[in-house]
């Protein structure tokens, strides 16, 4: 089951942007890059940096902890292979911007 997450209104994201949400254990980074929004995990594989506080160039965001980069439309890991992160649809409606995640809180049979 997903669950849909509110993240802000619209107009508080501009291009370049980037603001964050916490769903349960899960924190998301939802980005307003160069023609669209994406989300990705927060946490950075390497030493868990927020992803959310780093520099957006174009698609690519750079931890501010230790320079690595990922790519905000696939969560492609561009610095080590294979140390990708996970992205989750955005929506943008007229109450908002949100983010459609897995519900953590519903046990599974």
């Amino acid at each position: 089951m997903t669950v849909d997450v509110r993240v802000c209104a619209r107009e508080e994201l501009a291009p370049g942007q980037c603001r964050f949400v916490e769903h349960g254990s899960r924190r998301v980074a939802v980005f307003h890059a160069t023609d669209a929004l994406f989300a990705i995990d927060d946490v950075c594989p390497h030493r868990g940096g927020p992803l959310s506080e780093g520099y957006l160039e174009g698609y690519l965001v750079t931890c501010p902890w230790h320079g690595w980069q990922f790519d905000v439309r696939t969560g492609a890991c561009d610095t080590v292979r294979n140390r990708d992160v996970r992205v989750y649809p955005v929506k943008v409606d007229e109450h908002g911007v949100h983010v459609t995640l897995p519900d953590d809180s519903v046990p599974t049979a």
